[in-house]
């Protein structure tokens, strides 16, 4: 069964930092793209960042130079590092994982809600 896990949410100034993690298992992360996305109130979930098995990671233009993936392979956990964080930064981030097979299976944690706000 897997289970994706986020943690690392909270109220913020702007200019602050956070980082979240995202705690997978049931799948091994190292082989595995995992991707951050967000949902702030009445928008649509976007894609934040996605890394990939083999190093690779991709960020959506809001956040470039601003937020970081990474992975712990050890600790089999995804994080996401941000940076210089703005209001429209606020939103629920969500860790995502989709596995290939006869089907598409996607995965999502619940979810760790970021407030940015002075």
């Amino acid at each position: 069964q897997v289970q994706l896990v986020e943690s690392g949410g909270g109220l913020v100034q702007p200019g602050g930092s956070l980082r979240l993690s995202c705690a997978a298992s049931g799948i091994i992360v190292s082989i595995n793209t995992i991707n951050w996305y967000r949902q702030a109130p009445g928008k649509e979930r976007e894609l934040v960042a996605t890394t990939r098995s083999g190093g690779n990671t991709n960020y959506a233009d809001s956040v470039k130079g601003r937020f970081t993936i990474s992975r712990d392979n050890a600790k089999n956990t995804v994080y996401l590092q941000m940076n210089s964080l703005k209001p429209e930064d606020t939103a629920v981030y969500y860790c995502n994982v989709n596995l290939y097979t006869t089907d598409i299976l996607h995965y999502w944690g619940k979810g760790t809600l970021v407030t940015v706000s002075s």
